[in-house]
């Protein structure tokens, strides 16, 4: 099968290296990917939104099947593209409709159909006005949670513990602070407990569900710093027991699922669960509709299914018949990203790596291929993923590959997982 994989970070890179193993993958192509997905496939100079090139690409070269890899081709209706063009609806496509991408593309959106399906999730008030706003943060406790209804590039959620700094964040973001993805912002409660991962691909009616995960999202080591797309992950989670998982499954879920078929909603993709683990019950922060990334990372090393045997199965139909297989070990991921991040960073510093640890994975974030050499592109540059007995072993074995890596300004978290070892 001829494939199309859209996108160029660290989650395409995992996606390609799988798609290179598969049997049922004859050959590959990613657009616009990275220095690394390059090793497993033909990089395209196309945009993951640039929806007439991707369908003259796809028409020229015969290509069968569409991976989309992140969410804004997702949420501008990708799917909706392909399925209404009649010289494009019989390729197959993964990901949702427009409509089914609305879970991760307005947190309003989401809210209200974790409501209408009795779903748990923090309460919460959807504002245009800081008026309205202001009186919904006098109901809450500290600290306050804001977010924006869009897509804000994973900057557009705030955790504030003053009143009057909320209302004052309110406005600024009612104010266009996020363009138009912060015009309306979501107020939650604030949920205080541990935050994981859950991943199902779905066919909008059965669904099958990958390898958990948890990531750590601050820049600094103890959790602390400014929030960024995710500094590095672990999976299996320690603290999912099978009790949680049964509450995980039928609480969310499920009815998640029966949701997207009760509402016709088309849907044939993965759904990302952001999900928090307060006293034991499992509450739903946010959905995606795509893979995580860091996530990706630390999963599809741990799934023996082969990629394409899954996407023919939902395409057909035929989920529900589909035996999932993991590698019990544990997977841990260290992000190594660029001096300045998440701010202002630098770009276009040659990476090389000066000692390859054997059995350890390098997957390429941010970077590109320049003159016969790789450059930092990113803010997040490479992901390293390792196996190990235990988490520490897992980590440990990351921390080592990437002392092995150099490029200008380096840095990477050491204590991935460290929160997990009273587990």
């Amino acid at each position: 099968m001829k494939i199309l994989l859209l996108g160029g970070g660290g989650r395409e890179h995992a996606f390609a290296w799988k798609l290179a193993q598969d049997p049922g993958c004859s050959q590959l192509f990613i657009a616009p990917g990275n220095a690394g997905t390059a090793e497993c496939g033909a990089n395209i100079a196309l945009s993951a939104t640039d929806f007439p090139g991707i369908k003259n690409f796809v028409l020229t070269n015969a290509i069968q099947m569409v991976i989309v890899g992140p969410e804004e081709p997702l949420v501008r209706g990708i799917v909706d593209f392909f399925q209404n063009d009649p010289e494009l609806s019989a390729v197959d496509i993964i990901g949702p409709s427009a409509t089914g991408a609305q879970l991760e593309g307005s947190k309003a959106f989401a809210k209200k159909f974790m409501a209408r399906h009795d779903i748990p999730t923090a309460r919460y008030a959807e504002v245009t006005t800081t008026e309205a706003g202001a009186d919904f943060l006098k109901t809450l406790k500290p600290p306050y949670v804001l977010k924006a209804d869009g897509l804000a590039a994973g900057k557009g959620v705030l955790i504030l513990d003053d009143y009057n700094e909320a209302v004052s964040a309110l406005q600024t973001m009612l104010d266009g602070q996020f363009g138009e993805a912060s015009r309306r912002v979501v107020i939650e409660e604030f949920l205080s407990g541990i935050e994981f991962s859950v991943f199902a691909l779905t066919d909008g009616k059965t669904y099958r569900i990958l390898p958990e995960a948890k990531d750590y999202k601050r820049i600094g080591e103890g959790d602390t710093g400014l929030n960024t797309g995710g500094m590095g992950a672990v999976s299996p989670v320690p603290f999912v027991t099978p009790e949680l998982w049964q509450k995980v499954e039928n609480r969310i879920i499920r009815p998640t699922v029966a949701g997207l078929s009760a509402e016709n909603i088309d849907y044939k993709g993965f759904v990302f669960f952001g999900l928090i683990n307060v006293e034991g019950e499992p509450y739903v922060i946010e959905y995606n509709c795509r893979m995580g990334d860091p996530e990706t990372e630390v999963v599809f090393p741990r799934l023996k299914n082969h990629l394409t045997e899954l996407f023919n199965s939902l395409m057909a139909g035929r989920l529900d018949v589909v035996r999932m297989e993991t590698i019990p070990e544990t997977a841990a991921t260290v992000m190594l990203v660029a001096d300045g991040y998440p701010g202002d960073y630098r770009k276009g510093d040659e990476l090389r790596i000066v000692m390859r640890r054997e059995g350890s994975l390098y997957l390429h974030a941010g970077t590109r291929n320049t003159d016969g050499k790789v450059l930092t592109n990113g803010g997040r540059v490479m992901a390293i993923t390792s196996f190990g007995q235990s988490v520490a072993e897992a980590v440990g074995r990351s921390v080592e590959a990437a002392e092995g890596v150099v490029f200008e300004g380096k840095y990477f978290r050491r204590d991935i997982g460290k929160d997990l070892e009273g587990f």
